[in-house]
């Protein structure tokens, strides 16, 4: 891991992130930075509306009109992706280099073209194969993500495919790509539970024969658990905790990681309601000051109101940006929740 900390593949800093609309601005992303490592899983974690899509959206250029990278850097194979304006630019990178997997297939898929044909032209357009040898490897692409008998499946449309399947599809397109890296948002959403256990098996799978770094957007501890080598934790358009699966879930230091963990459903008592965290998320037309979670935080101090803290190491891979890492801060014990959770060690979703 010393080797991956010093050469990340994938280098985000102070990355910031604006939409206009309706003559107002909106502060998406406010100065996130975070390396990603060849070869590992990494999930961002976090409320709908944190910021986790346009985060990973600005690696591939398909930020929406209304919006702008306002500052900061992201660093991939000696290039500033923030400098890329056009399109040919971009085709250097989407698909070839980084790929994505988005959460419903059905607007992924054209239901004009068979499934081969789709699957057909990211071969032809980034492995720069040609007619018999395309065609096996679709075929080749099909079996890898676990549908049979493809040469049948191959002139099939997305509408003779269940929901599952069709996830399948998207996710070989992806891998047709050959990329290095594969951005998996939300991938398991649309799915029943036990066919999202066979997605996420099926991409850890592909990550290993293709040798793919990966990324998980979600909002899902569930998946977060079974997948992920490190974690982002995601606020108001700001990465508040990043460390090791095992270091988040049993030793978490941001407020709102505890909230969130405080919020699974396995730690629920009997007879008694499940926690919930109270209040709403910030309102990201105005500026924030100090901690985002602060109004919403009952353990907060008066600075979380007025600054907001820098990122603190707990370990050399483990990090929150919390005042509560400051040496001067006062001992504030985790909620019960978190106590629980450490004690009952192991898989927190065994």
């Amino acid at each position: 891991m010393g080797e991956q900390l010093q050469n990340p593949i994938l280098s985000i800093e102070d990355l910031n992130v604006k939409f206009t609309l309706r003559g107002q601005v909106l502060h998406a992303i406010r100065g996130v930075s975070l390396d990603v490592h060849p070869g590992e899983s990494i999930a961002i974690v976090g409320e709908s509306g944190s910021g986790k899509s346009v985060f990973v959206k600005c690696t591939m250029g398909l930020l929406d009109a209304n919006g702008q990278i306002t500052g900061g850097a992201i660093r991939y194979n000696g290039m500033d992706l923030t400098s890329f304006r056009t399109d040919e630019d971009w085709l250097k990178i989407r698909g070839r280099e980084i790929a994505m997997v988005f959460q419903d297939p059905m607007t992924s898929l054209n239901p004009l073209k068979t499934i081969g044909k789709q699957i057909q032209e990211a071969v032809e357009l980034h492995q720069g194969l040609k007619g018999a040898a395309a065609y096996r490897a679709v075929l080749e692409v099909l079996s890898d993500v676990g549908i049979d008998d493809a040469p049948r499946r191959y002139k099939q449309y997305p509408h003779e495919f269940s929901g599952g399947m069709r996830q399948r599809v998207v996710i070989a397109i992806a891998v047709a790509c050959r990329p290095r890296i594969l951005i998996c948002d939300e991938p398991t959403t649309a799915l029943d539970v036990t066919i999202q256990t066979q997605i996420l098996e099926l991409i850890k799978a592909m990550q290993k024969k293709y040798n793919l770094t990966t990324i998980y957007i979600t909002h899902d501890l569930g998946v977060v658990a079974n997948v992920a080598d490190r974690i982002a934790v995601m606020y108001a358009g700001d990465i508040v905790e990043v460390g090791t699966c095992e270091e988040v879930f049993y030793d978490p230091r941001h407020p709102y990681t505890w909230a969130l963990l405080s919020s699974l459903p396995q730690l629920g008592v009997k007879n008694e309601p499940l926690y919930a965290i109270q209040g709403t998320p910030p309102n990201l037309f105005h500026e924030i000051r100090g901690d985002a979670f602060a109004p919403r935080n009952p353990r907060a101090l008066k600075i979380d109101f007025l600054e907001r803290p820098p990122m603190f190491a707990v370990t050399q891979t483990h990090k929150a940006r919390t005042w509560l890492l400051d040496p001067r801060a006062p001992q504030v014990a985790p909620p019960e929740h978190i106590r629980a959770l450490r004690e009952k060690g192991g898989n927190p979703y065994a």
